[in-house]
């Protein structure tokens, strides 16, 4: 957590809205375990209120590396003091669904712990890894196979080699570390592409 722009009456705002705001009510019923839990939309009707009312503002954005989603919160005050999160995962689906899904997910359990609001129930089957099917399980070094065919993805729409490095670096080093022989064909395709349009 960021703490280095928080000031007193950021800390006293929070206090008192913490003081008053009140656990998401558990409207929506999750299919897969038929269990309820307040949605993203239920957090934000719980929270934003409340903090509103002592000066506070609620921003959340949000960004996809390729490899993992993430979602950086931060509770300002009108007073100019902030505090931000940042919490990431990898998706359990690489495409629009899956990413949207786990947006969501990451949205409302980072609003829900920085807001101090309880979520008992757990939803997070659309944007993790429970369901998948036994050929996605971790490989020996721990990483998912979804995660490594992202990576490689983003290796392969590379068009130069000045490309391919800043890709190769924004990688996670056990990414690399697995990605070592797909990155040296990358290279040999570029280099070859090269050479031939020379």
């Amino acid at each position: 957590m960021e703490l280095s722009n928080a000031n007193a009456p950021l800390f006293a705002a929070l206090a008192a809205a913490q003081a008053e705001v009140e656990n998401a009510i558990k409207g929506n019923v999750n299919p897969h375990f038929k269990s309820r839990y307040a949605d993203l939309a239920e957090v934000l009707n719980t929270v934003r209120p409340t903090f509103a009312k002592h000066g506070l503002s609620i921003l959340q954005s949000t960004a996809f590396d390729g490899v993992n989603v993430s979602v950086t919160t931060t509770l300002a005050h009108a007073e100019g003091g902030w505090v931000s999160s940042c919490a990431s995962c990898v998706p359990a689906r690489v495409d629009a669904q899956g990413i949207g899904a786990a947006t969501t997910y990451l949205r409302r359990y980072a609003l829900a712990a920085m807001a101090g609001v309880a979520q008992e129930d757990d939803d997070g089957n659309a944007a993790s890894h429970q369901q998948r099917p036994a050929q996605e399980s971790k490989r020996e070094d721990g990483l998912l196979p979804a995660t490594l065919e992202v990576a490689q993805r983003q290796l392969d729409r590379c068009e130069d080699m000045d490309a391919l490095g800043k890709a190769w670096a924004t990688l996670p080093a056990n990414v690399r570390k697995a990605l070592g022989a797909h990155k040296d064909k990358c290279k040999q395709r570029l280099q070859e592409a090269s050479h031939a349009a020379a």
